[in-house]
């Protein structure tokens, strides 16, 4: 008996062993020339998934709101939470792709997403909801620090900015269905199903990851894992967001806030000490000093500012106006419908016009169209949303394959969840930042603010958009007037210095 029982804790041992190294594809599989497409087409599943879940959530916060009978406040949190994870825990996720595997990490990150979604479907309460939305920004983080290297690191140089623009397009069909389903969803069964859809996509792409992305190329070893680090961010960015966020219906004098603002305002002066003096730290700052990563990165945060600003604040609108659900999912769509026609256009031509016409021109045509909606209102709704997401998809693949250009040799899952760190940031702000302006332009903050009238909702979407257009159009110009390209468009890291085959590679 004795005999038998080491055997068997053997054996699960070394089932354990292989389930934490990443299995090579099928012979079939890795020989065909379209074997980089598989990749990018299992990233794009990820891609789908996570802004498919982004863009449906926001449509039914005003829903959640009803049905739980919270406010504003309190309901952005289904929001906040999942995007506080995020930001915390992707580029800890990036460090630790690069030294483990991209692959096991991006393929597992789908089982944990797909888990935390069915936790979400099936929460009783607001407070349930938030652990579930925290467990399954684990698996979105798990994704999103390894989709855009994935892609690098399989893709022949020349077809990288097409590739990243095939992403793009798949992104903004999720951001797109999302409304649409969300709308059709919401109307059938209520805010679970919302959360039940990601059930069928998540299983598909756990399989077709384990059986068509390579093993990892490149390593880098840390000397220390930065175990504070992510911790920081979290009471940095949880602070800050707990102010804009509750400041309206609580008061932005009470003691509770102001010591949430100073918490935070001190933890990202504790975070960005305890960065440059660690060994290996969560966020390798040094790697900022290149313009390429700087720039891209904050206008990068920029963009995503402003689409899930109004992402988040048009349905309160038309809620106001007595629009549907399923009404208000179809308009709403325009706008991740214009992105998905801009960004594999994008993707083509950066490498031949310069990336600055798409990313700075991308920023000044998604402001021009957020003004639009705050000039017409109503009547000027669909132009303004497609105007808006043509400039966005243009800005979008062009940023990114600038970013991933600069990436230092086996950094790339650092790189990547860099960027996706200032995407998190990026929504987490613009969620707070349209939050704020439009509950205080229409002078409610709680349960209520889904029921103003028709003037008052007006007005908050003017106000809440003629913000965010201001700070597209500013970082628009800024970039057009930068002196020099920040760095060559489109191009991938030097495949030239990887070795046909590597140890742990394909």
């Amino acid at each position: 008996m004795a005999a038998d029982g080491i055997d068997s804790a053997l054996h699960r041992n070394g089932l354990l062993r292989r389930l934490l190294v990443e299995p090579p594809r099928p012979e079939r599989v890795r020989s065909s020339p379209r074997a980089h497409w598989y990749v990018v087409g299992t990233v794009c599943i990820g891609a789908f998934m996570g802004q498919l879940d982004a863009s449906i959530v926001t449509l039914a916060l005003p829903r959640l709101g009803s049905d739980l009978h919270a406010g504003v406040g309190a309901v952005e949190w289904v929001a906040l939470a999942y995007l506080l994870v995020l930001v915390a825990s992707v580029t800890t996720v990036g460090h630790l792709s690069d030294r483990i595997g991209r692959k096991l990490l991006y393929t597992y990150g789908f089982g944990v997403f797909t888990l935390g979604s069915l936790l979400c479907g099936l929460a009783p309460s607001l407070p349930v909801l938030l652990v579930a939305r925290a467990f399954q920004a684990i698996g979105a983080a798990m994704l999103q620090a390894n989709s855009v290297a994935l892609i690098t690191e399989a893709m022949p140089r020349p077809l990288l900015g097409r590739a990243i623009g095939v992403q793009g397009t798949f992104q903004a069909l999720g951001l797109g269905l999302g409304p649409a389903v969300g709308g059709a969803l919401l109307a059938l069964g209520g805010w679970r199903l919302i959360f039940l859809v990601n059930l069928p996509a998540g299983a598909v792409g756990l399989v077709l990851g384990w059986l068509l992305l390579p093993r990892s190329r490149t390593h880098h070893r840390a000397d220390a894992r930065d175990r504070l680090g992510p911790m920081m961010l979290a009471v940095a960015t949880g602070g800050l967001l707990l102010y804009l966020s509750l400041g309206r219906s609580v008061g932005y004098l009470s003691a509770v806030l102001l010591v949430a603002l100073v918490g935070g305002l001190a933890g990202i002066v504790l975070f960005v000490g305890h960065e440059l003096r660690h060994r290996a730290p969560m966020v390798d700052l040094s790697l900022l000093r290149k313009p390429a990563l700087s720039i891209g990165l904050s206008s990068g945060l920029v963009s995503f500012m402003v689409l899930f600003g109004a992402l988040f604040v048009v349905p309160y609108y038309l809620s106001a106006l007595g629009v549907g659900p399923a009404s208000a999912g179809l308009r709403l769509a325009v706008l991740p419908a214009a992105i998905g026609v801009a960004a594999p256009f994008a993707g083509r031509y950066v490498g031949r016009a310069g990336e600055r016409l798409f990313t700075a021109g991308g920023l000044v045509l998604a402001s021009l169209g957020l003004a639009l909606i705050a000039w017409q209102g109503e009547s000027g709704l669909l132009v303004g949303l497609a105007i808006a997401g043509l400039g966005l998809g243009a800005f979008t693949p062009a940023n990114n394959a600038t970013i991933m250009a600069a990436a230092p040799q086996g950094r790339a899952g650092l790189v990547s969840g860099l960027l996706n760190m200032t995407r998190g940031l990026g929504t987490a702000m613009g969620v707070a930042v349209a939050s704020l302006l439009y509950t205080t332009a229409v002078g409610v903050s709680g349960a209520g603010v889904a029921r103003v009238g028709r003037a008052a909702a007006g007005h908050g979407l003017a106000v809440a958009l003629l913000g965010l257009a201001v700070t597209s159009m500013v970082v628009g110009l800024a970039l057009f007037a930068r002196p020099g390209d920040a760095a060559a468009p489109a191009e991938a890291p030097d495949r030239a210095d990887l070795p046909d085959r590597l140890p742990g590679a394909l």
